[in-house]
């Protein structure tokens, strides 16, 4: 691919032909704010804060839309543009609860993190109308609380441009304005696969997930990580002095053979919630609802942690030996009374791939049998 190179802030950075200039400035490690911007979605240029000055360019520019070219050199910190990017942070903050203590998406809301750069506060230089809208808890997976709205668009735009349903659109015009359901019906009377995309894309609070809401402050994690660089301690003896277990495991999802990578977040040596990191893996942070919200089975009261063997009409916990031996005993008979086409073994997504060769090879070769399914296999 052709490569170009451009002067970003004094610093020669290279990259392919067609990236933008947010792309460019990303490759070289430079900062350039935004909260419209989402790598898995097409530019939009709505939130206006990483508008940068290009030279010989008529007015700025927002980088996360406009096209690189050979040779361009660009500023993206002038006393102008921090003056813009703050007063943009301001007339958001005008209207926005900033209960940032209470809400759950502290630590990790980009909204916060900019009203923290820049010095903006709850006592904004902008008065006006506040919004009060009702919180919506109508279903089991999504909270949606419009007062956190800042309206990027990024649930719409990747509920349709990810996922291809389309479940969210601006309603209303002005002031009034939401991101809202057709019709403003509850969110399991539209198409909603109520896969999370939604959530893992908003920036604030607006969209959290309400299996995981109060079950930990994943905003911890990054709190703790501060913690150890003020005192500098290792993450370890970080953890071990304040008595916790666990932190931010790193995983691939179970539930099918896509392959997906997730972040537990354990706290105390429970997962409190499950997130996917950005372009990383197949699915590239994307998740469906298994991926996302099927993991409350880990510490589910009814999971079974013996085998059961019925005696009578009631299950009885035995050992792992007596019940293997029960199994080999009840398929020889089956194989030898009715054959071993007779017999068919359904494997799981949820264990290792050379356990799953060795229920295969088990089939085959011990059973005699080709009829063995995977649940993963569709």
């Amino acid at each position: 691919m052709e490569q170009i190179t451009v002067e970003i802030d004094g610093a020669k950075v290279s990259g392919p032909k067609g990236s933008t200039i947010l792309d460019m400035a990303k490759a070289g490690g430079i900062d350039i704010p935004t909260l419209c911007y989402d790598p898995r979605l097409t530019p939009y240029g709505a939130c206006r804060l990483c508008l940068v000055e290009v030279e010989g360019a008529r007015g700025l520019l927002p980088a996360c839309y406009a096209e690189a070219t050979e040779g361009m050199v660009v500023s993206t910190k002038t006393e102008q543009l921090e003056r813009i990017r703050k007063t943009l942070v301001e007339l958001l903050v005008s209207d926005h609860p900033m209960e940032c203590q209470g809400c759950s998406k502290s630590g990790r809301c980009e909204l916060q993190k900019l009203a923290n750069r820049y010095g903006v506060t709850d006592n904004s230089a902008f008065e006006g109308e506040i919004h009060e809208y009702e919180l919506l808890e109508e279903n089991p997976f999504v909270m949606r609380d419009y007062n956190k709205c800042i309206m990027c668009g990024r649930c719409i735009r990747i509920c349709r441009e990810v996922q291809g349903v389309g479940v969210y659109d601006f309603v209303n015009r002005g002031f009034k304005a939401i991101p809202g359901t057709p019709y403003d019906k509850p969110m399991q009377e539209t198409p909603c696969e109520f896969c999370g995309q939604c959530i893992s894309t908003c920036p604030t609070g607006a969209l959290k997930a309400r299996p995981y809401e109060g079950e930990g402050r994943v905003a911890a994690r990054d709190m703790l990580r501060n913690a150890c660089a003020y005192f500098k301690m290792s993450e370890e003896d970080m953890m071990e002095a304040l008595g916790l277990e666990g932190w931010v495991v790193r995983t691939t999802c179970a539930y099918c053979g896509c392959g997906c990578q997730l972040d537990l977040h354990v706290i105390d040596n429970k997962v409190v919630e499950v997130t996917s990191p950005l372009m990383v893996g197949a699915g590239q942070g994307n998740l469906c609802v298994k991926g996302r919200f099927g993991y409350d089975f880990i510490d589910s009261d009814e999971r079974l942690t013996k085998p059961l063997v019925k005696k009578g009409d009631k299950f009885v916990e035995v050992e792992w030996d007596e019940a293997l031996d029960l199994v080999a005993k009840k398929l020889g008979d089956i194989k030898k009374k009715s054959g071993p086409d007779s017999i068919g073994v359904l494997s799981s997504a949820r264990i290792t791939n050379e356990e799953n060769y060795l229920v295969q090879k088990f089939t085959r070769a011990v059973v005699g049998t080709n009829n063995v399914d995977h649940c993963a296999r569709l």
